[in-house]
């Protein structure tokens, strides 16, 4: 029971976080949706450390779905979609968890917190930077993209990837090359913020099948 405290004392924490920013920001939806995005990634290794089991960490990912697809409805929480385009985005990135700890919690944890870790720190932080930081940009399916944004995702993947690869023994790998070049490419369809589905899915499944397997 203990274990299931800590980690809502962690996701409360994020939250708090994130209204802080609020004021302090309040005109910057976009960061404050960012800071959720992000601050959700270490979620994955604080519940295996934990020990969380498998049906356990489904079933909240799956509740965490319903829930939102209840608030894109009744706009309980409009913090959590308070931007200024059309997405679906949070959805996509709890739909995501829950296939991924479906498929890999337990059978290659590896593979999933390398996809998860791509999806929240990587696009995460490209997102941001990519929207703060002025650079020569361009649009696909009408959604901007940035050269330091671009940069961003495919430097933080590569990081991601090479530091768990390597503190679990794979060794240096230049599928980490791989892998990153194509969270970057898949970064770029990002309409309804489907990103959030393709990004960690396919990265965790390619992690799996090139480093982990």
């Amino acid at each position: 029971m203990l274990n299931f405290v800590l980690i809502g004392i962690y996701i409360i924490f994020i939250f708090l976080i994130s209204k802080l920013f609020k004021k302090i920001y309040p005109n910057n939806q976009e960061l404050l949706r960012k800071i959720i995005h992000i601050g959700m990634g270490p979620l994955i290794p604080l519940a295996k450390f934990l020990e969380i089991e498998q049906n356990a960490a489904q079933y909240f990912a799956g509740s965490i779905s319903v829930l939102i697809v209840i608030n894109y409805i009744y706009k309980l929480f409009p913090i959590i979609e308070d931007i200024d385009r059309k997405s679906f985005g949070t959805f996509f990135y709890c739909f995501s968890l829950l296939i991924l700890i479906s498929f890999f919690w337990d059978q290659d944890p590896t593979a999933l917190t390398a996809g998860f870790f791509i999806m929240t720190l990587g696009d995460g932080l490209a997102g941001l930077l990519g929207k703060n930081f002025k650079s020569k940009s361009w649009e696909i399916f009408n959604q901007r993209k940035s050269i330091i944004g671009t940069t961003t995702m495919f430097v933080i993947s590569f990081l991601v990837v090479s530091f768990i690869g390597i503190t679990n023994d794979f060794g240096f790998n230049y599928y980490y090359f791989c892998i990153a070049l194509v969270s970057t490419l898949l970064e770029q369809i990002s309409i309804i913020g489907i990103d959030n589905f393709s990004v960690p899915i396919i990265t965790s499944v390619i992690f799996h099948l090139l480093i982990s397997n």
